[in-house]
């Protein structure tokens, strides 16, 4: 679908972009030392409801050297420490139109020059970003700036466009220099989403994904996964994450899951770590392209 903002959809993006800046912040201010994630996440997916729109997909946290997707189920759970990168990442959709936005906390403050080198590559494309300008030079910029700070881009990673139901949609937008000379459009909706590390810049696919989108529909036998596919269905076609289905349908949802899976009609997308384990931050922005600038659209 197209990421581009019209007259029809711009008040959608607006406030979604409005509300995910919102959610991002007020997530922020819950991170701390001894507070769990899971208790965290779902207070900011309860705040996006509250306000009149919804998740874009499961509000996530990681930690260290895992990169994204990352959610705690109903039974497992991660207990923030004093030592850790935390990243928020937090998506909202009003009528499927998207704002998608990112921040990285050295909870004890040791590891500040790593959220500040992502914020910093971030906040430097911002200033060059129009119509004409190409993912090329976006992912050169995003190279240098954190050069200057001493670290690498995770290169395997990249920002994107935010289309209708569509999270990540062209154009790709490059944390490196690729070579790809295709202009920025006017009007394009992109995320520019910068991950600096001070390990070897790639990330691999891990284990026990717990974020997953529905990628088909075909007719299924049991009544679990019956009410599974259902549930899905309302995402429409957006991520969602385990417990969602848990806190729903119980355990009979995890049974529709594994059904729905055995029938390859999920996508599932692990938790990325840092190939060396380094340490990893994000920080991204969603942003309208002009054609002599750009407007931030996650912004309170």
């Amino acid at each position: 679908m197209s990421n581009f903002l019209t007259p029809e959809n711009e008040a959608d993006y607006r406030k979604a972009g409005k509300i995910a800046a919102e959610a991002l912040q007020y997530g922020l201010s819950l991170i701390k030392p001894g507070e769990s994630m899971r208790e965290v996440l779902d207070k900011i997916e309860q705040f996006i409801l509250d306000k009149g729109a919804a998740p874009a997909f499961p509000a996530q946290s990681c930690v260290n050297d895992v990169a994204a997707h990352y959610c705690p189920t109903e039974k497992d759970d991660i207990i923030y420490k004093e030592t850790d990168v935390v990243k928020l990442d937090v998506g909202v959709h009003v009528n499927g139109f998207i704002g998608d936005n990112a921040q990285t906390l050295s909870l004890d403050g040791k590891h500040q020059d790593l959220c500040d080198a992502a914020r910093d590559a971030v906040e430097t494309v911002e200033k060059m970003l129009k119509a004409g300008i190409t993912p090329h030079e976006i992912g050169q910029t995003v190279q240098d700036t954190l050069a200057k700070h001493g670290f690498v881009p995770i290169r395997n990673l990249t920002g994107h466009g935010v289309g209708q139901y569509n999270v990540h949609c062209k154009p790709s937008i490059p944390n490196y220099p690729n070579n790809d000379m295709t202009p920025l459009e006017e009007n394009m909706v992109i995320a520019i989403e910068p991950f600096a590390t001070n390990g070897e810049g790639m990330i691999f696919n891990s284990t026990n994904p717990t974020v997953m989108s529905l990628r088909g529909v075909k007719p299924v036998r049991s009544p679990h996964g019956r009410a599974t596919l259902e549930l899905l269905q309302t995402f429409q076609g957006l991520p969602f994450t385990t417990r969602w289905i848990t806190g729903a349908l119980g355990g009979k949802g995890l049974l529709g899951l594994a059904e729905l899976k055995r029938m390859g009609l999920l996508e599932e997308y692990p938790p990325l770590p840092e190939k060396a384990s380094g340490l990893v931050a994000q920080h991204e922005y969603t942003f309208l392209i002009k054609k002599d600038g750009c407007e931030r659209l996650t912004k309170v």
